[in-house]
């Protein structure tokens, strides 16, 4: 059985290690994060400080959402997207790695203390029991801060959060 993180799907665009990781891995992205990706392909700000490495990071994006928008992957998305909390199929990328879209429902649930894409990690690491990757230390600090019942890794600690089996209720 493959090991299953939540993260966004720009974490996805801009951290080439986790397409090569060293065992079989599915994300589970909220749908929202995939819109995001529209508007960080349409924004002129950087995403990244050296522009050699922004323009790379574009090109992924690019790639991402064109892969996303074939045929078959596109009707896989849509599928999840006619039930709140359904997750579609796993759309595969390469041998090691899957990618199933979920359709979070933000409830609010966190109040102001989190933003919506936030609240949508959490609810699905809540729901899915399954750990949240993300390279945000300042979410990370947030969650530990209110004791949010999730797990986080920080993309710098990918190797290990790969060999993490830790069950949430033993935390």
């Amino acid at each position: 059985m493959s090991r299953q993180f939540v993260t966004e799907a720009v974490m996805v665009a801009i951290y080439g290690q986790l397409l090569a990781p060293p065992a079989p891995v599915e994300y589970i992205v909220p749908y929202t994060t995939i819109l995001e990706l529209y508007e960080f392909q349409t924004s002129p700000d950087p995403l990244m400080d050296n522009p050699a490495d922004d323009q790379h990071v574009k090109s992924k994006i690019n790639e991402i959402i064109s892969y996303f928008e074939e045929p078959l992957n596109k009707k896989k998305i849509e599928r999840a997207l006619a039930i709140p909390w359904a997750k579609s199929p796993s759309i595969l990328f390469g041998d090691q790695v899957s990618i199933a879209i979920i359709n979070a429902v933000d409830t609010a649930q966190f109040g102001e203390y989190f933003d919506p894409i936030e609240t949508e990690l959490l609810l699905t690491s809540q729901r899915l029991d399954i750990p949240i990757l993300t390279d945000q230390v300042e979410l990370i600090a947030r969650i530990i801060e209110s004791a949010s019942p999730v797990r986080v890794f920080d993309i710098d600690d990918f190797d290990f959060a790969m060999d993490d089996e830790e069950p949430l209720d033993q935390v």
